[in-house]
C-alpha cells in the first residue's frame, strides 16, 4: 500500500467532478479482481459505469490521493429508494479508513435525501461486510448472504427427477414475464429474501425484477437456452421457474428459482434447477454459480444436495426508519 503522506491527503469528490478516463485504471482493477474471485466478467457493468460518468450523470463519490482516483462508490434512485451499485478502493490504497470514508459519503447522501426511505446494498467484494462498523448502524441491518458453486462435473452426474404429472417444463418465452412476476410475488410473501430485496414484495416490484434481470448486466447477460418455467396443466398456470445468466465466457449464474408454496416439495425444484444447469454446462461454461441467504436454509438444503459448495459470504444490508 503507498504511504498516504507521501501521495497526498485523500481529497472526497462528488463522481460527476471526475473525468471517465482517471476511473480507467481503477476499473481495470475492479475488473481483473472480479474475475480473480468469482469468475465473474465485471466488463459490461464497468463499462455502464464508464458511460455514465462520461455523461456526469453517475449520482456517488470518489476519492483522489493525488492525482489518481483511489477509490469511487456510485448509487441509483429507484422511486423511494437507494441502491448503492458499487463501492471499491484500489488495492495499493486500500485501508478500511478510506473504505468507510466513500461508505459514510453514499450512505448519507441517500438518507440526506427528501424522497429516499430506504437503502439496499449487497457489495460482494467490499470485505467484512458482515462484522464491520456500518455508517447510521441504528437503521441498518444485515444478511448473511452466501455465493455457491457447482463445477461442470457435479452437473453432468445429476439425475433427472420425475415431478408430478400435471406439470411441464417449458422454455423460457417473454410471454410467460407476467405470470413469472404473480409467482415471485407470492412465493416470496412473508419471505426473509422479501426484506433484502423489496421488489419482492409485489407484483409490480416483481416486473420491475425480471426486466433488470433480461436487459441489465449487474447479474450477467440473460441466458434464455438455461432459463425454464414450470406450467400447471390443470390451472393452466405458471407455477415456478429458474432463469440463467452468462457471467463470464466460461461460468454461468443462477439469478432466479421460486415455485408457488404449494407446489415445494414436489421435485419440481429441483427438475427446474437440474435443467437450468444442463443448459448452462452444454453451453460451454465449466461452472455455475448462485447467491442464497443463509436464513433460508431449505433452499441451501436443496442446494448443497445437488452439489453446490459455499465458497464466499457477504452481507445484504438494509437501511430503513431514517425518515
Amino acid at each position: 500500500m503507498a504511504a498516504l503522506s507521501d501521495a497526498g491527503a485523500p481529497s472526497l469528490m462528488e463522481l460527476r467532478q471526475v473525468r471517465w478516463t482517471e476511473l480507467e485504471p481503477l476499473l481495470a482493477e475492479e475488473t481483473a479482481r472480479w474475475r480473480r474471485q468469482l469468475d465473474w466478467d465485471f466488463t459490461p457493468s464497468a463499462s455502464l459505469v464508464r458511460r455514465f460518468v462520461f455523461l456526469q450523470a453517475l449520482s456517488g463519490y470518489a476519492l483522489k490521493i493525488g492525482e489518481e482516483v483511489a477509490g469511487y462508490t456510485y448509487y441509483v434512485a429507484e422511486e423511494s429508494k437507494g441502491l448503492i451499485g458499487d463501492l471499491y478502493v484500489a488495492e495499493r490504497f486500500r485501508t478500511r479508513e478510506l473504505e468507510d470514508r466513500l461508505f459514510e459519503a453514499v450512505v448519507d447522501s441517500m438518507i440526506s435525501s427528501p424522497g429516499i426511505r430506504r437503502i439496499e446494498a449487497q457489495l460482494m467484494l467490499l470485505p467484512e461486510t458482515l462484522t464491520r462498523a456500518l455508517p447510521y448502524p441504528g437503521y441498518v441491518k444485515r444478511y448473511q448472504r452466501d455465493f455457491m458453486l457447482i463445477q461442470a462435473e457435479g452437473v453432468r452426474r445429476l439425475e433427472p427427477a420425475s415431478p408430478p404429472a400435471r406439470y411441464r417444463i417449458l422454455p423460457w418465452s417473454p410471454r410467460f414475464q407476467e405470470e413469472a412476476a404473480q409467482v415471485i410475488a407470492a412465493a416470496y410473501r412473508g419471505h426473509v429474501d422479501a426484506e433484502i430485496n423489496d421488489q419482492y414484495q409485489s407484483v409490480s416490484g416483481a416486473r420491475r425484477f425480471l426486466l433488470n434481470i433480461v436487459q441489465y448486466p449487474g447479474c450477467g447477460s440473460f441466458f434464455q437456452p438455461g432459463s425454464f418455467v414450470a406450467v400447471d396443466e390443470h390451472r393452466r398456470a405458471v407455477a415456478g421457474l429458474c432463469l440463467a445468466s452468462l457471467v463470464s465466457e466460461e461460468a454461468g449464474h443462477i439469478t432466479q428459482i421460486c415455485l408457488l408454496p404449494e407446489v415445494r416439495g414436489t421435485g419440481l425444484g429441483y427438475e427446474l434447477l437440474r435443467r437450468s444447469l444442463e443448459g448452462i454446462i452444454a453451453h460451454g461454461c465449466r461452472e455455475v454459480s448462485l447467491t442464497v441467504t443463509a436464513a433460508n436454509t431449505g433452499a441451501i438444503a436443496l442446494y448443497e444436495r445437488v452439489g453446490f459448495v459455499t465458497r464466499h459470504s457477504f452481507a445484504a444490508l438494509v437501511w430503513e426508519g431514517f425518515q
